[in-house]
């Protein structure tokens, strides 16, 4: 298995920008095998799925509410993903998981938004967007 650790977050402005990182360490041999994924959880809420990305890095999938705020991407040789958010609003304020899955392959949707298909999780970092 791999452990897994975000960075990146913090308090700015609405309209601001962060960028989100996730480092994988441990078995790191078998990272350009997992499939990852964002999550965020705010206060009162369920954790909901923010963004996806597949093994290759060639297949991207976005909670449609940040579609074309939010870019995932991952670097196999760093053992990161990363997670540009820009055009920031209050309601992206949550705590931001990163997850990873050893399915061979995913390709739907569905697939990627369910937190059940993931079996390892960051601590998670906090990212707050003030009005």
């Amino acid at each position: 298995q791999v452990q897994l650790v975000e960075s990146g977050g913090g308090l700015v402005q609405a309209g601001g920008s962060l960028r989100l990182s996730c480092a994988a360490s441990g078995r790191t041999s078998t990272f350009r095998s997992y499939a990852m994924g964002w999550f965020r959880q705010a206060p009162g809420q369920e954790r909901e799925f923010v963004a996806g990305i597949n093994w290759r890095g060639d297949s991207t999938y976005y909670l449609d509410s940040v579609k074309g705020r939010f870019t995932i991407s991952r670097d196999n040789a760093k053992n990161m993903v990363s997670l540009q958010m820009n055009s920031l609003t209050p309601y992206d304020t949550a705590v931001y998981y990163c997850a990873a899955t050893p399915i061979p392959y995913m390709r739907l949707f569905s697939d990627y938004a369910d937190r059940k298909n993931y079996d390892q999780w960051g601590q998670g970092t906090q990212v707050t967007v003030s009005s």
